[in-house]
């Protein structure tokens, strides 16, 4: 009997140990199996910022798009805007007032239709001068007007969607030093 209880033990002990290696096997194979979940689930996270970052971008592409579109046509239309102007200012010495009040309605509903689509004149004439919405021709002495205040406008200037596509030409006035020379 003692063979037996021997035999039982060694049976037992082999069956701990089978069991013991078998959580072994387990533990290794599940720290494995984390390892690699963790890894995929690091990917995963990634690529999902990737993507949202790439809808993001292509969202702000098609905004600015539909925001500047139009803008190489201005580009094109202010020279015609400028010539109406230039007709306007050189009608006085012609006689046909049929012409001037045709130009006239040309020209307001031209200016109409370009604001309708953003494109906005720049305020130069009385305001201090800004070097990001004018374009200082000359400066000219004046005692009336405060120091960087436009006096003259030569070529009107233009914003459309909040850039400026053509500053304004100006003359900027300046105060007299007082100095003799």
């Amino acid at each position: 009997m003692e063979e037996e209880g021997i035999s039982d033990q060694k049976e037992d002990e082999a069956m701990k140990a089978t069991s013991e290696a078998a959580e072994d096997l387990k533990r290794e194979e599940g720290s494995s199996l984390d390892a690699e979940l963790s890894e995929y689930k690091d990917k995963y996270i990634r690529l999902y910022a990737e993507f949202d970052n790439y809808r993001k971008r292509v969202q702000k592409d098609k905004e600015d798009i539909l925001k500047y579109g139009n803008e190489s046509l201005f580009y094109e239309l202010l020279p015609v805007l400028d010539n109406l102007e230039m007709a306007l200012t050189h009608s006085n010495e012609t006689q046909s007032d049929g012409l001037v009040k045709g130009v006239e309605m040309t020209l307001r509903e031209f200016r109409r239709v370009l604001e309708k689509f953003g494109l906005v004149e720049i305020e130069a004439l009385g305001v201090h001068f800004d070097p990001s919405r004018h374009h200082a021709m000359s400066m000219v002495e004046r005692q009336d007007m405060d120091d960087m205040t436009v006096v003259e406008e030569f070529r009107k200037g233009y914003m459309f969607a909040d850039k400026v596509i053509r500053p304004s030409m100006v003359v900027v006035s300046k105060k007299h030093s007082g100095q003799s020379e």
